[in-house]
């Protein structure tokens, strides 16, 4: 039985890797078929929200130059894909982290108990998946957000896992962003006579800039969404207690 589980853990390792790194569309697929089968996995939404405001950001951060709704388009051009791989990686990883966290389940399960009845449990598709109104059920999410948070501190294990992705997948392409750059000629008034000349390139500066606020905004996204599938994660081993 421990063979089998350590060599369940390398095939998920291989197929994760496989998706990550070389963009493997069946390995997700099988993944994610061998995650339904154990866990019998149903609510799964992902939420891929970096790339919003990787551009929203990008805008302010190369104010005031002319061409940063360009560059802004150029930088989302190339990493959505690579940032969404990794969005829908960590929500799985957080949808398991939760499913078979039994702590938490068990204590949800007994706030359960308390609002619905053991027929209304057999009913349910969602239990508290989108609805934390009740105060008690708000508290114990947010205690199981702080927990992952501490975890997270004490291990850097989430950090790690997408500080590494990001060092060896994007950072090469923002590093070489001015090769993707059309430049934009630009007019300046001198003396009310027009100068025509093209926009600089991107500094070492700059990119060194929009390098580390777009591992930034990744970092804390991708943590968001871990938490969010945790949550998923640990409702639905509650209703699958009742199938």
């Amino acid at each position: 039985m421990v063979l089998a589980k350590a060599e369940l853990w390398q095939i998920y390792n291989g197929l994760r890797y496989n998706f990550l790194y070389n963009g493997d569309i069946n390995s997700i697929h099988i993944l994610l078929n061998l995650y339904d089968l154990e866990t019998r996995m149903t609510n799964i939404s992902p939420k891929y929200v970096c790339t919003k405001e990787i551009r929203r950001r990008v805008r302010r951060l190369l104010f005031p130059r002319k061409d940063r709704q360009l560059i802004s388009n150029n930088i989302t051009m190339l990493i959505h894909e690579d940032i969404n791989r990794l969005e829908l990686t960590i929500y799985l990883e957080g949808y398991k982290n939760g499913f078979y966290n039994n702590k938490w389940a068990n204590i949800l399960e007994d706030k359960a108990i308390e609002h619905y009845s053991i027929d209304m449990l057999y009913e349910r598709n969602f239990l508290f998946h989108y609805n934390v109104s009740i105060d008690e059920v708000k508290k114990l999410k947010i205690k199981i957000c702080e927990d992952i948070d501490r975890e997270n501190e004490e291990k850097k294990h989430l950090t790690d896992f997408i500080t590494t992705y990001c060092e060896r997948v994007i950072k090469s392409k923002i590093y070489n962003l001015n090769m993707y750059i059309d430049k934009q000629l630009k007019i300046e008034y001198n003396f009310n006579k027009p100068n025509i000349k093209e926009e600089s390139y991107l500094s070492t500066k700059e990119i060194r800039d929009l390098y580390k606020m777009i591992v930034d905004i990744i970092i804390k996204n991708a943590i968001n969404l871990y938490k969010e599938a945790s949550w998923f994660g640990i409702n639905d081993r509650v209703l699958n207690r009742y199938i």
